[in-house]
């Protein structure tokens, strides 16, 4: 894949070209030439945006695809096109899939079905057994296969012992074990926040303590084990204070917090609207300045979509019995921006790589061009026609947005809008 970009402003902090604006020459997948109007005596495709900026792929902790067995919801296929339409060059992949991904044989499918995209797709296997939380799964072998971590997405394991033992043997080989923060005895039925709005509206509460007993309890395992743990999509306040704790303690713990419990309160929930229906809940304003900071100081250590498509006869029904969970890839960058400066934004959505095993490559010459193109300044309202998912389950919906990717350079393949 050859190509060259014309007049793109680069924001990579670890680049010799951070904020500049140059043209960049990309041949064979590899940048050879960034500088000044580049000449292309060799006539290569020429990309010349509105505004365009660069920079380092971003990534993505947390996506749903529903393949293999919920086809209907989202394909690998489509779901890896929506991601590069969005703006990210890296995804990791959750096993809420039917059959749960559990074993070396499910993780080879998903490499397979994944290759040769301009998106590289890091799968996660179930962290238990049909991801029941029963009995561990085939962590070792899992991770030959190319599993980058171990997570039963968005169910709790409620036994500390199994979460002990899941930590001292993944430890063994530098796995990376995920545990939802949430304690089902006390979250009980709860379906909102437990708070003024849950009262008003007549919708059982899910407390915060719910999330803040089992961050504790996993924190003290962790200390425990001196294994590798990853809490992802924290939603309160006392959470980040937990984790801020245990990281002073340098102890081996990251986390992740998801976009949408960044932008909206519980108090949007007022029309019932079942695409606010998400897991960990919409929390209090309180919660998400806490949140914020802890993005700003580093406890928490990357943003996630947490994108889950889940088809309309799910979502289309009383809020009580409507599932869990929204897309979030499409409407990812518009979002941060509506909280974050363009550079702090960038940031963020190139976090996290490494815990995951990811490679990040600085926009440097000589490097492999693993790049996002996109304009930070296009303001607009995130509507239906915006949602490459098969799904249309957006919390976003009719919000303001500023900022859209074109695309993305990677794997020697260029994906642009």
């Amino acid at each position: 894949m050859n190509i060259l970009i014309k007049s793109a402003t680069i924001i990579d902090s670890s680049s010799e070209f951070h904020n500049k604006t140059q043209d960049l020459l990309i041949e064979n997948g590899r940048i050879s030439e960034i500088g000044n109007e580049l000449k292309n005596p060799k006539n290569y495709k020429e990309v010349i945006l509105d505004n365009l900026h660069v920079s380092q792929g971003w990534f993505d902790s947390s996506v749903c695809f529903g393949e293999p067995g919920f086809e209907e919801r989202e394909t690998i296929e489509n779901g890896l096109k929506t991601a590069a339409k969005s703006g990210f060059t890296t995804v990791a992949m959750n096993p809420n899939t039917n059959p749960v991904i559990d074993s070396n044989a499910d993780i080879a499918f998903v490499n397979s079905k994944s290759a040769n995209h301009g998106v590289s797709l890091l799968p996660i296997g179930a962290l238990t057994k049909l991801g029941k939380g029963i009995d561990l799964a085939e962590l070792y072998d899992m991770s030959n296969a190319g599993a980058v971590a171990f997570y039963d997405y968005k169910n709790p394991i409620a036994n500390p012992n199994l979460m002990k033992i899941a930590l001292q043997y993944a430890s063994n080989f530098d796995g990376l074990v995920c545990s939802f923060p949430q304690e089902n005895k006390i979250s009980g039925n709860g379906v909102v926040n437990e708070h003024i709005t849950s009262t008003k509206l007549g919708l059982k509460g899910n407390p915060a303590l719910a999330e803040e007993l089992q961050v504790a309890r996993d924190l003290f395992l962790l200390e425990y084990t001196e294994g590798k743990l990853h809490i992802p999509t924290i939603s309160t306040a006392k959470s980040v204070a937990l984790i801020r704790e245990a990281k002073n303690k340098k102890l081996n713990v990251s986390c992740s917090v998801a976009i949408h419990n960044l932008c909206f309160t519980d108090d949007v929930l007022t029309d019932f609207n079942t695409n606010c229906k998400v897991l960990p809940p919409l929390r209090t304003q309180d919660d998400i300045n806490a949140l914020i900071e802890g993005l700003k100081d580093g406890t928490i250590d990357m943003v996630t979509s947490d994108h889950n498509p889940i088809d309309i006869e799910y979502k289309k029904i009383e809020f009580d019995h409507a599932d869990y969970g929204s897309i979030g890839l499409e409407s990812a960058f518009g979002a941060l921006q509506n909280i974050f400066t363009t550079k702090k934004t960038i940031d963020l959505l190139t976090k996290g790589k490494s815990r995951f095993g990811a490679e990040a490559s600085s926009i440097n010459i000589g490097n492999q061009a693993n790049m996002t193109l996109f304009n930070p300044e296009t303001k607009y309202t995130f509507t239906k026609s915006d949602i490459h998912s098969r799904s249309k389950n957006s919390i976003f919906e009719n919000t303001s947005l500023k900022g859209k990717a074109y695309g993305i350079i990677s794997n020697n393949k260029a994906i642009i809008n």
